[in-house]
């Protein structure tokens, strides 16, 4: 090796090093109960499907130890006046900390998921009120999360990247000035948690007879591989709570209608002998004699409590969820008192409002909006039960729903860190970010690799760019995102891409699945010009050819089958040769009249139909579309009673009550109906009045704050009430004709109608 190849190799073990110790850690020591090499614990990321029941006694050979809830604490003696105190903290695979018998902070499931063995992230608190002179006690109670899917009951996967393990330093700043750090190192102890077993996948039980007397010393662990971050997205926590709507039993066991599907959690409240014992089984659906039904939701997942019989007890479950609206409690079921679900979301504040006078738009919003919490946890989930992995086109496929509604910047920050955590050395992307699990099998290949998913890597900053006016993760992630597309280019057959699901969901007279309506290459390949055109790639004019070579009828101007997902494709990525737009778009129309007026879109395809519907001019017709109660369509969900979005348009057909695959109308119902849209710090007010609407209002952020539209139609006029932040300017596009420029403050305009 040169010596300049030995100084840069130098280099790069000093910054690894660095960034896996820092300078906020110092001394401390990763600690638990039992090392990785005694737990015993298998390697690998492929336990997965059928190789679960192959290698079933290769994890029960596990040291059960190592899978064990755990306290770990320290006393320790101050003897000066705090005057400020701050804690690190990273607890896998996940944590609750209290100091002095109080709670330190308020989220679930922290720290955030990540691939623990290039990233692992860290939290941050200000403890200064809890600490004492004198005595005082740090207590961490850890559970297993995806640091350590053992499985047990339901578990889509088997992951370990360890036992429980916890790195701590506690930085104390006393009234004269003098420091003293605290860290996790081999004088702390641990004991046996109540809980008894935990798993992300299967549930929680939880004895309130145990206490935690046996206290023995730590043992100092082997580090996890990857980098310790401080944690950049806002904590998951309990937002929301929802009492019983509706008792559907009462005999033997106890069914209860929570009224609002959800992930999260019951809280329970007991009072009985000590011994006695309830279980809670959660579902999304009933079977016909109203028990709880998790049949394709993955089972079996269930909580249990048994009593300490010490009065009045209550609990729920803190290392553990799932996608719910009913419950069902079996066992000593005299003993509850009081139950209700806690759901469980990420606390990035809601950044918009929105309504019409259009009572389905209204609960079609509602029920995305509950779709988009329920699977927005530590990544944004597909759901929160089978699978609870990062799949990721809905990230970007959905983009402007999250962008415009909430506020994303840490979200999509730390997605990027995951995606870049998640790329293979050769430059391909997985299907999900973290990558906790590598399919295998004859069917596995359309879900290790798909441009529309691994694409997001590249889709995410130019969105972020485009709302937010920041460039930043472009460049951050310039490398990864290059790499990704030069990967691409390596697996193409003359500029045409064979790979990944396609138009996954597509609707038909079928049970979606796979695409049916739209060739896949074709899919891939537009997807594959359009990240390159997005990179300014010189091949993507090339990619651009290829495609309409092999896709492209230019007698009858449809691409390939004609399918409503092919044509608006090549509109919106503006791959329709010159001069046959309109021919194109034509086609894309004639097809939806030949179905009724209905989608046959799908996961990818819904995002450029509605986009090539507007832009084209056919708002009218994608209105009625819509604007239904049957299938496809938001509205069945709805009639149907769904508290959620579906992952199936027709929720009889099963599968998962709580996707937001589906939800890219949302999408449009701020930028384009009710007419805000943001491109930076400029601002775009152009409200699009569609079918009988005839008012809308809502808001959603600027660069200096809250802008809002509220309009409305009375007789033959149009009216339009505008509030814009100081510091912000924006363009007014009246929808009858007409503009000019706003300057931050109130404006009011109302114009005649030409024509509605």
């Amino acid at each position: 090796m040169t010596k300049r190849g030995i100084l840069f190799l130098l280099f790069a073990i000093t910054l690894r090093v660095a960034a896996q110790s820092p300078t906020c850690f110092g001394e401390a020591q990763w600690i638990g109960a039992i090392t990785r090499q005694q737990a015993n614990i298998p390697e690998g990321r492929h336990y997965t499907g059928g190789i679960l029941k192959q290698t079933r006694a290769l994890w029960n050979a596990a040291d059960t130890l190592s899978r064990r809830s755990i306290y770990i604490a320290r006393n320790f003696q101050l003897k000066k006046r705090v005057a400020h105190a701050t804690v690190q903290i990273a607890g896998l695979g996940c944590y609750k900390l209290s100091i002095n018998r109080r709670t330190v902070g308020d989220a679930e499931f922290s720290p955030a998921w990540s691939d623990y063995d290039k990233t692992v992230f860290y939290n941050t608190y200000e403890v200064d009120t809890c600490l004492q002179r004198g005595m005082n006690t740090v207590h961490v109670l850890l559970g297993n999360g995806f640091y350590n899917e053992q499985g047990g009951r339901y578990h889509k996967l088997k992951v370990s990247f360890g036992p429980p393990t916890l790195l701590l330093a506690l930085h104390i700043t006393y009234h004269d000035g003098s420091k003293e750090t605290i860290v996790s190192d081999a004088a702390w102890q641990w004991s046996l948690s109540p809980i008894t077993f935990n798993s992300l996948y299967g549930g929680e039980d939880y004895d309130a007879r145990i206490s935690s007397t046996a206290w023995h010393p730590v043992v100092v662990q082997q580090a996890p591989k990857g980098i310790l971050r401080p944690q950049l997205a806002y904590p998951v926590k309990v937002m929301e709570h929802y009492e019983v709507a509706q008792t559907l039993r009462r005999d033997s066991i106890l069914v209860f209608d929570m009224g609002q599907n959800l992930a999260g959690f019951p809280e329970i409240t007991v009072k009985g002998k000590r011994g006695q014992h309830i279980k809670i089984t959660p579902a999304e659906t009933l079977t016909d004699d109203l028990r709880c039904n998790q049949k394709q939701t993955g089972r079996p997942h269930y909580y249990t409590y048994t009593l300490s019989g010490k009065g009045t007890e209550t609990w729920h479950p803190v290392f553990s969820y799932y996608g719910f609206r009913y419950l069902q409690v079996e066992g000593d079921i005299e003993t509850l008192r009081h139950i209700r679900s806690c759901f469980v979301y990420n606390a990035a504040p809601r950044t918009s409002s929105f309504e019409c006078s259009n009572l389905r738009i209204n609960a079609t919003h509602r029920i995305i909006d509950r779709a988009i919490r329920s699977n927005w946890q530590a990544v944004w989930t597909d759901c929160p039960h089978r699978e609870k992995l990062g799949w990721l086109e809905q990230d970007w496929l959905n983009g402007e729903a999250l962008l415009y509604n909430y506020d994303c910047r840490t979200m999509i920050q730390q997605t990027m860190q995951n995606m870049a955590d998640a790329q293979h050395p050769n430059g391909a992307m997985p299907e999900t970010a973290p990558e906790y699990t590598v399919f295998t099998g004859d069917w596995a290949k359309p879900f290790l690799e798909s441009p529309e998913w691994g694409g997001a890597l590249v889709a995410l900053p130019f969105l972020y760019q485009q709302y937010y006016g920041d460039d930043s993760l472009i460049r951050q992630y310039y490398k990864p995102m290059k790499r990704y597309v030069d990967y691409l280019a390596s697996q193409d057959s003359c500029y045409i891409l064979r790979m990944g699901l396609g138009d996954w969901y597509d609707y038909g007279p079928w049970r979606a699945g796979f695409a049916r309506n739209t060739p896949m290459p074709l899919v891939s390949t537009a997807h594959y010009y359009w990240w390159n055109h997005l990179m300014g790639e010189a091949r993507a004019d090339s990619i651009r050819e290829a495609f309409n070579r092999e896709f492209y009828n230019p007698q009858t101007h449809r691409y390939a089958s004609g399918s409503q997902c092919a044509q608006a494709i090549a509109l919106c990525m503006n791959l329709v040769p010159d001069g046959d737009r309109q021919a194109v778009l034509d086609q894309l129309v004639a097809d939806i009249h030949q179905h009724g007026d209905r989608l046959t879109t799908g996961d990818v395809g819904n995002r450029y139909l509605f986009k090539a519907l507007i832009d084209g001019g056919q708002r009218e017709l994608l209105y009625r579309m819509l604007n239904h109660d049957e299938v496809p369509g938001y509205g069945y969900q709805i009639k149907q009673g769904m508290t959620t979005l579906t992952e199936q348009w027709n929720p009889k057909h099963g599968a998962s009550m709580n996707h937001f695959m589906m939800a890219h109308i949302e999408n449009f119902l701020i930028p384009d109906l009710l007419g805000i849209q943001r491109r930076g710090n400029d601002l775009l007010i152009a409200p699009h009045p569609v079918g009988d609407i005839h008012w809308c209002k809502g808001s959603t952020a600027s660069a200096h704050g809250t802008v809002s539209v509220d309009w409305r139609i009375e007789g033959h006029t149009f009216y339009i009430d505008i509030m814009i932040p100081q510091g912000d300017h924006a363009t007014l596009q009246l929808p009858y004709g007409g503009s000019e420029q706003l300057e931050g403050g109130s404006h009011h305009r109302s114009q005649q109608i030409l024509q509605h």
